[in-house]
């Protein structure tokens, strides 16, 4: 499992990239993807693309990264799901939470 980050050249966007399990294990460098910025960007994407699993300790993670960014009124989108992913987080009614494409 892997995480990695990349805030744009402009500094207004974040996209953070989950790769393999997104569960516990991962919470530590979830938070550092996106807490120690010297910007405040104004959207933040987290793309499942590669993402091969997702848990409720994982659901709880994103929620986390909703209140920090609506701290920094930022959006936050999830993106690229696979239908077993997208599945997960629609039975946890996370379209009305996260704009989910």
């Amino acid at each position: 499992m892997a995480i990695s980050a990349k805030l744009d050249n402009s500094h207004n966007n974040l996209t953070i990239n989950i790769i393999g399990r997104f569960d516990f294990s991962s919470h530590l460098d979830f938070r550092k993807s996106y807490e120690h910025l010297n910007a405040s960007p104004e959207s933040i994407e987290v793309n499942m693309r590669q993402a091969t699993f997702v848990d409720s300790s994982a659901l709880g993670m994103l929620l986390l990264l909703r209140d920090f960014a609506g701290e920094q009124q930022a959006s936050v989108k999830i993106s690229h799901c696979n239908n077993e992913v997208r599945q997960i987080l629609e039975m946890a009614n996370f379209s009305n939470l996260f704009t989910i494409c």
